[in-house]
């Protein structure tokens, strides 16, 4: 993931970095700090597709666009790129954004998002060739083959970011918009205790209650780089 957005333009000072424990001080200690996003990989189980459907219910699809927008949000319209949309809303708020190089890929992809309707952005996304050269060299980077689009796939994508106002927003592609999870300190930082009891421990938190054993659960933080 991080080559992929260095690919496209974002400064090698920042780079993802997996989070071996939430709980446990020195293994957090691992991770640089402040983060400005978290990546969430979670499977979709039965309670979690009850939540989603329970708390998106009767909202309204989400239609805003322009540079007041709080927090820039792609709806997801590709299959099997959760992963995908999770960083590009990484990157896309907050304080990565000071990190993307002007003039990159990158930036004019934001650029001409910000504009946009969430629709209309999704078709951006979906035309873009920088997007698709980016994605396909780093999908075949890794040792593990990537999932085609068709393909049925039960873990899912979600990123965590911090907006300007210092409020914590869950960014979801499947979700009807972004989600507002509260109003975090102007010290707290996305791997911050209060940061995670609003977004990722309440992801576990719903598994444990429901007796889920499904523990395929992981996370990165997008951080300064250790290079």
């Amino acid at each position: 993931m991080s080559a992929l957005l260095h690919k496209l333009g974002l400064s090698s000072q920042l780079a993802f970095h997996d989070v071996f424990s939430i709980d446990e001080p020195e293994l957090l200690a691992f991770v640089p700090r402040p983060a400005s996003a978290l990546l969430l990989v979670f499977p979709i189980s039965d309670t979690y597709e009850s939540f989603r459907r329970s708390e998106d219910g009767d909202k309204a699809e989400y239609e805003g666009s322009g540079p007041n927008e709080e927090v820039v949000w792609y709806k997801q319209t590709i299959g099997n790129a959760c992963g995908l949309i999770g960083v590009l809303h990484a990157v896309s708020n907050g304080a990565a954004r000071d990190f993307i190089t002007p003039d990159s890929d990158l930036a004019t992809l934001l650029q001409d998002a910000i504009n946009l309707k969430p629709a209309q952005r999704a078709d951006l996304l979906y035309e873009s060739q920088a997007l698709e050269s980016a994605h396909q060299a780093a999908a075949t980077g890794g040792d593990t083959s990537a999932p085609a689009a068709e393909d049925n796939v039960d873990l899912h994508y979600v990123c965590f970011v911090k907006s300007a106002n210092n409020h914590l927003w869950e960014m979801d592609g499947r979700r009807k918009g972004p989600l507002d999870r509260g109003l975090l300190t102007v010290d707290d930082d996305v791997l911050s205790d209060k940061a995670l009891d609003m977004g990722v421990r309440s992801f576990l938190k719903r598994e444990a209650e429901a007796g889920g054993g499904d523990l395929r659960f992981s996370l990165i933080a997008l951080s300064q780089s250790l290079d």
